[in-house]
């Protein structure tokens, strides 16, 4: 009883201890965040293909976020090409 008392404590001190330095995950440059936000329009668009093919949108919904999707991404991979050939990776963020 005594050790499943102490694993559990250990597991939890373990699973909820602070970083020293909090900003670490927070360090991201604009083109990291550009990154991760066209994985997500990517998955957007993947999960709306497939809900279209299940019949869960008419045909103008689907073409119309299908449309919005599309073009977000398009200004999101502008934004990246344009950082990278200035050679500009953004400010380091602290938020």
């Amino acid at each position: 009883m005594i050790a499943g008392v102490v694993l559990t404590f250990a597991l939890f001190v373990f699973i909820f201890w602070p970083e020293r330095n909090p900003f670490v995950q927070a360090d991201k440059t604009r083109v990291d965040y550009l990154r991760e936000r066209k994985d997500a329009i990517y998955e957007n668009l993947r999960d709306l293909n497939f809900e279209y093919m299940a019949g869960k949108y008419p045909e103008e919904d689907y073409a119309e976020q299908r449309a919005g999707l599309e073009d977000e991404a398009a200004r999101v991979m502008t934004e990246m090409e344009v950082l990278e050939a200035r050679g500009d990776f953004g400010r380091r963020s602290r938020a």
